[in-house]
């Protein structure tokens, strides 16, 4: 996998701190600017109608120390607030100017003056009809008494200074998106160190795993849910890898055993064609034919018994019935058998019915696979007991032999597709290997356990359980 999808987030990344940058300087600009303007503006509308209402305004044409004392209450405010007040009369005449001294002789008058210029608005911006070199916020409100606007109170604010302060703030503005940027840094490296980078790694494994290389290993640094993906894949190409050994052992064991039968009937068929063995004799090597044929046979029905297990996992008919008489029904078509090598099958059964749950013709097949392993295992004149016992909600079941064992290193391996023991295949050349993988296949397609018990020169003994069924 390239690296696009990476790239194409950290353009995107990127992209969107340049449109956040672009926003913050442009649209928090102005919408900043607008907020100081109108706060400025109706603090400014709030001072000059106080001043405009006050009784020295209203009086303050009337004399001379009204005039100095609404010039010296305006000076002071006006300094306090940085701004600058004028009163002006209806003609346009600066009567009051807060920024020079106070003279009724040497006043200024303001061309084109109109009071109602602003509009809807409580203020305008500009040089005040060409009374400043610069912009600045004015605010005008008329002094009435008795109904008759007698002047107008003027404050002019500089718009340098709302410039400056929403500079201000655009600065905070720009020092905290310069501060989130650089943590969305820090995310976005832990993102690649503890998600990205892993995730490469992940792929590279799959890719690994996909080419036949299953004996590839995942590093696991983390125990959140990547490592445990890791873990996950790890496990899986283990299983994978012993999957393809098993698959090569299988193809391995199943060619072993069709080429010694397949090796037998070729040769023998061969000699009986070209005249090597005597007509005579043809009987004898034509049966051993029909023996090995049989023996495939048995295998490839094994075999497609196993492929249902694996593929279908066991539809079973689920039934209630007396494991007692299956016992002594399966035992019972031993009987031939036992009395030609001289065993006794002895039955040890708990009560006269124990009622059991399970699918009845896959428990007699698991029966039929043990007695006849354990007949095939046994010595002459020797006995195999069947037991069962009941405990809490379970039966037991029990098929005991007393005849060669299982070697210590081979118990753990007889469930096994295939395995025989040395000593099976030096006794026994009918065995396929996989009577005891579709017993235990039964049982646990039952949600059952088997297990085997058994000691090299003394004997073998295969426990399986069901589900117990209490009847009245």
């Amino acid at each position: 996998m390239k690296n696009t999808l990476y790239i194409k987030f950290i353009i995107i990344y990127l992209l969107f701190g340049f449109l956040s940058l672009f926003t913050i300087a442009t649209l928090c600009s102005t919408m900043i600017e607008n907020h100081l303007i109108d706060t400025k503006a109706t603090d400014m509308n709030r001072q000059a109608t106080k001043i405009a209402n006050s009784q020295t305004a209203k009086i303050f044409g009337s004399s001379t120390n009204a005039l100095e004392t609404l010039y010296s209450n305006l000076t002071t405010v006006a300094s306090y607030q940085s701004t600058q007040m004028w009163v002006v009369d209806a003609q346009g005449n600066i009567i009051i100017n807060t920024n020079t001294a106070l003279s009724t002789k040497n006043t200024k008058t303001i061309e084109n003056f109109n009071p109602t210029s602003s509009g809807n608005k409580t203020y305008q911006i500009g040089n005040f009809f060409g009374s400043f070199s610069d912009e600045a916020l004015s605010v005008i409100t008329p002094i009435t008494s008795n109904y008759t606007v007698k002047a107008y109170v003027v404050i002019h604010y500089p718009m340098s200074k709302i410039e400056q302060q929403r500079d201000d703030v655009l600065h905070i503005c720009y020092i905290t998106f310069i501060a989130i940027f650089i943590l969305s840094l820090i995310i976005l490296g832990a993102f690649t160190i503890w998600v990205y980078i892993p995730l490469r790694k992940i792929s590279y494994a799959t890719n690994q795993y996909a080419e036949g290389n299953l004996g590839y290993e995942l590093p696991i640094t983390t125990y959140d849910e990547i490592g445990s993906l890791a873990a996950s894949l790890n496990y899986m190409s283990s299983e994978l890898n012993k999957s393809e050994e098993y698959q090569k052992k299988f193809i391995a064991n199943v060619s072993h055993d069709f080429r010694s039968p397949l090796t037998s009937i070729k040769g023998y068929v061969e000699a009986i064609i070209d005249e090597t063995i005597p007509l005579e004799s043809q009987d004898k090597y034509l049966n051993i034919v029909l023996f090995e044929t049989e023996r495939l046979n048995k295998l490839t029905q094994s075999l497609l018994t196993l492929n249902d297990y694996d593929t279908k996992k066991t539809l079973l008919t689920i039934d209630t019935f007396d494991i007692n008489t299956i016992i002594k029904n399966t035992a019972a078509t031993f009987e031939g058998t036992c009395r030609a090598k001289k065993i006794s099958i002895e039955l040890i059964l708990s009560g006269k019915n124990l009622y059991v749950k399970g699918d009845i013709g896959k428990i007699q097949q698991v029966l039929y696979n043990l007695i006849d392993n354990a007949i095939k295992f046994s010595h002459t004149n020797s006995a195999i007991y069947i037991e069962t016992t009941e405990r809490y909600e379970k039966a037991f079941i029990s098929v005991k032999d007393t005849g060669i064992g299982i070697p210590k290193d081979s118990v753990k391996k007889v469930f096994e597709r295939f395995y025989k023991t040395d000593l099976s295949r030096g006794k026994d050349k009918k065995g396929t290997g996989l009577g005891l993988t579709i017993t235990k296949e039964i049982i646990q397609a039952h949600s059952e356990n088997i297990d085997v018990i058994s000691t090299e020169g003394i004997g073998t003994e295969f426990i399986f359980t069901l589900p117990r069924i209490r009847k009245n």
